[in-house]
């Protein structure tokens, strides 16, 4: 009854949040105290609740006995069976009262809500810092251990979060260009990429800057404007050799190279890089696919740079009258 009357009596005495059964309250403070006494055997995972740590054990075990007829997916629990079932049916029952956002589980909606509302229930007792979320709060709780529990199967780059460890396998092992330019055809991998690209045509610069009248395709560019030209925000500055730059990961990366630290390892030989494009680049030479082609002749090459290069020596050879027909 209390589901129909909305009665939570059970309070937590750490933040605002209210529970209608016990029970649950008593799981919710495990959040706070950071007390997991259902440990896994086969991994050194723990969870506060013992129906927790029997959902994980799938992972272990490989068991999903509950599949869509729908189509070939598979769960190990009916509750995610029927969270998948609506990406058939389009369903989205629960919808904010205050945009025009629907979902398709309550939980989904409550989540939302705190964009509205601004509620930051999770709170870290390391810092100040507070989370809409729990598992926002557990990503960030890594930042205090170190924790990455996430390891790349095929380099030695690890994570904290499964997310990070997903767009990395993405952009640096998989070779799959899914979104293409409606301009000039050219494949990319996520959409934000053909978005960003897709500026290029357009001529389009959303980042203006508030002290002049310069604008910029890119909010990295602003930034490094900003720094530069009106020495707004602040420098990553290199403890080793004092050089300056406007983006952590730039520095993070130059560091990398002062301790001689490559985490990219390439698959099909044991050369390793500094960085993911190094990595990317490297790749190339072992596949026999060469992109860039030159217009005055039949050569292509695997390297943008090869082909600039090239074309150059290759336009010095031939005379003005052998160059007309061609452009």
């Amino acid at each position: 009854m209390r589901i129909h009357t909305g009665d939570k009596r059970y309070k937590c005495h750490m933040c605002d949040k209210a529970f209608s059964q016990s029970v649950s309250l008593n799981s919710h403070m495990s959040l706070h105290t950071g007390d997991k006494p259902y440990k896994c055997h086969m991994c050194d995972k723990a969870f506060s609740q013992s129906v927790n740590l029997n959902r994980h054990m799938s992972l272990h075990t490989g068991d999903k006995p509950y599949k869509c007829h729908m189509c070939d997916k598979a769960f190990s629990q009916s509750v995610n069976l029927n969270r998948h079932m609506s990406v058939h049916t389009g369903d989205k029952p629960y919808k904010c009262h205050m945009c025009d956002k629907a979902f398709s589980e309550s939980g989904h909606l409550n989540r939302h809500m705190r964009v509205h509302t601004g509620d930051k229930p999770y709170k870290c007792h390391t810092c100040d810092k507070a989370f809409s979320q729990s598992g926002h709060l557990n990503n960030h709780m890594r930042v205090h251990t170190g924790d990455k529990p996430y390891k790349c199967s095929l380099c030695d780059k690890s994570f904290s979060e499964s997310g990070s460890l997903k767009r990395h396998k993405h952009h640096i092992h998989s070779n799959r260009r899914l979104y293409q330019c409606p301009f000039c055809g050219k494949m990319f991998k996520t959409n934000i990429e053909v978005k960003r690209h897709v500026r290029i045509h357009t001529d389009t610069k959303p980042h203006s800057c508030r002290h002049c009248s310069d604008r910029f395709m890119r909010s990295e560019q602003l930034k490094r404007h900003l720094l530069v030209s009106h020495n707004e925000g602040t420098w990553f500055i290199c403890n080793i050799c004092q050089k300056k730059f406007s983006h952590g990961g730039d520095l993070k990366i130059h560091i990398r190279r002062h301790n001689a630290v490559k985490p990219y390892v390439c698959s099909e030989c044991p050369k390793r890089f500094c960085t993911a494009s190094g990595l990317k680049r490297h790749q190339l030479v072992h596949i026999d696919v060469k992109s860039f082609g030159c217009i005055l002749c039949d050569k292509s090459f695997r390297h943008k740079r090869s082909v600039v290069e090239h074309f150059d020596r290759c336009a010095s050879k031939l005379s003005l009258s052998d160059m007309l027909p061609i452009f």
